[in-house]
């Protein structure tokens, strides 16, 4: 979770909305996060289990879309997505894969398994509350930056996401090579 990297996206994402739909879709990328990160905490190994994939497998697929959305942020400088509702973007791709990533959820999910149910419980709740704050204020944040100095943050941090997700790609990649011999 990068929140404050990611705010030239986000601005980018809902550059054309009202103020209304803007707090709508950060609320909803807030709540999606939320029940995203405690469904996979909980469930993830076994959702994972019933579809015959692993969590190296979601990792790739992860990285690939995380890929796509950086790479359609580099070329254009926005997502420009045409969405009906501020809701659907605050769930995608905002909430998933942006917030709650494949990097998230593994942690997640692993947390888990190394604390209890308590403690993963809790930091989830922590992470996402600040994580709505800084949502919260994002405006402030870009008029101190200036659109220029967004733009600029946004393709630098969108070629930081490529890195990453090329890093999702190959973890994931490498993981499943090991598996298998």
């Amino acid at each position: 979770m990068d929140p404050f990297g990611d705010i030239p996206i986000f601005i980018g994402l809902t550059e054309k909305m009202s103020q209304g739909e803007k707090k709508k879709v950060f609320n909803t990328a807030t709540i999606v996060g939320i029940i995203l990160l405690l469904v996979f905490a909980f469930t993830g190994q076994e959702i994972f289990a019933i579809f015959g994939v692993s969590i190296y497998s979601f990792e790739v697929a992860g990285g690939i879309l995380l890929l796509i959305i950086a790479i359609r942020i580099l070329i254009s400088g926005s997502m420009n997505e045409s969405t009906e509702s501020p809701e659907s973007v605050g769930a995608v791709p905002i909430a998933m894969p942006l917030l709650v990533g494949p990097g998230a959820i593994t942690t997640t999910i692993f947390n888990l398994q190394a604390y209890d149910v308590y403690i993963t419980t809790l930091s989830v709740f922590i992470v996402m509350f600040m994580v709505w704050v800084i949502l919260r204020y994002m405006n402030t944040i870009y008029r101190f930056l200036g659109k220029t100095g967004s733009l600029v943050i946004a393709r630098v941090v969108s070629l930081l996401i490529a890195a990453i997700a090329v890093q999702y790609i190959l973890v994931g990649v490498a993981h499943f090579m090991v598996l298998t011999h």
